[in-house]
């Protein structure tokens, strides 16, 4: 048989409560037994001395046990409990008034007379003639003559005329009383007791029935839960069981839905860099076909201009694999970040350089602004070249004739702010949400945010940083970032960058 939690913890509940109330009431029958042994032995604690004072049971022959006979027919008269009994010095039983056969014991300890009549605590067992086994509270007296101990009057205080009465339920008021009472509290601490642990469990079932509808082949929902309980705010265990549950669930269920948009997104990437692919490698391919077939007809001006044209493509391609490869050995960890302390300015004006001769070619002009408070950050410099290139590269090619391009370094506290700007189009604001994850077009034209806006991306994110888009009035598009100054600083950015991005999930 199958049972629930609050099943069985309410039948463990039953069986203890039966358990304690049965202990109980034993020991309130108990405690009532010899409570009235105590009293029945303390008042007729002196009854033996009474009756060997009183009644002639010794003379100079010795004990004389047909007087037992009468006197236990007296006693009967006035306690029908009592019963009477001559003892020898060694505790043999010499004379009494029990009908034939009913003498169990031949012989009764004498240990406990000794105590009673020591004045020992009550109650005090002693052997009952009448049974082999049975211990009864009793009055005794010492029977002497001349001087000379000669016996015992032995009275046994509660008899079989007593056992008889007790078994036939004659119980006290008192006793019947206290075993209700037992029952009606056993019954009201039961009722109690379901119900608490109903209560009790009622969290624990919710859970159960969460989990249990929990699927973990399926797409994880966002529970619909009230928001989960922080341990510090509550000391109940289901309860931080309960939110900490919930927590992983919402948290499975974001992984999910990051996991299938960055599949999405890759499923994208994938389809444009194999669209950008198709290009010029078409292109390519045409040239080179044209050179083949007609290379004896072509002229050296048409020659070197078909030449020239697949040389672009070619580098095209190039680039492109190149930023392929850059961008995959980024989000798998190859590439961790070496840390060292550079100038920016320097950095800046070697970028300048790099750019100079391109800018110059297609009328743009590249503006620099430093702050003179400007201090070396701490960052990988290859790492740090290769975003500056990039974000100037996606600058040049979408800035029109007669444009700007600036930088802009301001010291922020313990980071320096890196500011990249163009008087370009700009970027609508419908195309920014993926920025830095797909490409997009403006204007049909192709601007790089598939791969070089990534692959920066990528890179400040192994620093612990990140690149952001801001509007500026009169400005085209605007990119920040910003670097340490510190070397702690820079070593705990990169540290916590690793433990929380794991490769390919950048």
């Amino acid at each position: 048989m199958k049972l629930t939690l609050t099943q069985r913890l309410s039948l463990v509940f039953a069986l203890l409560l039966l358990v304690c109330c049965g202990t109980s009431a034993w020991m309130q029958v108990r405690s009532n037994q010899l409570h009235e042994q105590e009293v029945v032995q303390g008042l007729s604690r002196n009854l033996a001395q009474h009756i060997a004072n009183d009644t002639v049971l010794i003379n100079t022959q010795g004990l004389m046990p047909d007087a037992v006979r009468n006197l236990f027919s007296q006693l009967m008269l006035v306690n029908p409990s009592v019963e009477v009994y001559l003892l020898d010095t060694a505790g043999r039983i010499v004379g009494s008034a029990a009908p034939e056969g009913r003498i169990r014991r031949d012989q009764v300890d004498l240990a406990p007379i000794q105590r009673l009549l020591k004045g020992n605590a009550l109650p005090i067992l002693g052997d009952d003639p009448r049974s082999a086994e049975a211990r009864k509270v009793f009055s005794a007296a010492p029977l002497k003559v001349d001087g000379k101990p000669v016996g015992y009057l032995y009275v046994v205080l509660l008899g079989e005329e007593h056992d008889r009465f007790a078994e036939q339920g004659a119980t006290s008021a008192a006793l019947n009383t206290a075993l209700w009472s037992i029952g009606l509290v056993a019954l009201l601490c039961l009722i109690a007791g379901l119900t608490a642990f109903s209560l009790i469990t009622r969290p624990l079932r919710r859970l159960t029935e969460n989990v249990s509808q929990f699927d973990i082949d399926g797409i994880p929902q966002t529970p619909k839960l009230p928001a989960p309980v922080e341990k510090a705010a509550s000391p109940d265990e289901i309860a931080v069981l309960d939110a900490a549950f919930r927590q992983m669930q919402g948290r499975l269920g974001e992984q999910w839905r990051s996991l299938t948009r960055q599949d999405q997104e890759r499923r994208e990437l994938v389809a444009n860099i194999s669209h950008d692919l198709r290009t010029p490698l078409a292109s390519l391919h045409g040239y080179l076909e044209t050179l083949s077939l007609k290379d004896a007809t072509l002229s050296v001006a048409d020659r070197r201009r078909y030449l020239g044209i697949a040389l672009d493509q070619s580098r095209k391609v190039g680039g492109l694999a190149q930023s392929l490869l850059e961008l995959v050995r980024l989000e798998h960890g190859f590439v961790q970040p070496v840390l060292e302390r550079f100038s920016l300015t320097d950095l800046v004006q070697d970028i300048f350089q790099k750019f100079e001769l391109t800018a110059e070619a297609r009328q743009v002009q590249l503006k620099a602004s430093f702050a003179p408070t400007v201090a070396g950050v701490f960052a990988d410099l290859g790492l740090i070249e290769r975003v500056l290139t990039n974000l100037f590269d996606n600058a040049l090619r979408h800035t029109p004739v007669a444009g700007t391009i600036s930088i802009c370094l301001v010291p922020q506290g313990r980071f320096v702010e890196i500011t990249v700007s163009d008087s370009g189009s700009g970027i609508p604001a419908q195309l920014r949400e993926g920025l830095f994850l797909r490409p997009f077009n403006i204007g049909g034209a192709r601007r790089d945010g598939g791969l070089g806006l990534r692959i920066v991306q990528r890179i400040l994110q192994l620093h612990g940083r990140e690149i952001r888009l801001v509007d500026v009035p009169g400005q085209g598009a605007t990119l920040v970032f910003s670097l340490p100054v510190d070397e702690e600083v820079a070593t705990q950015l990169a540290v916590r960058s690793m433990n929380l991005n794991t490769p390919g999930q950048a």
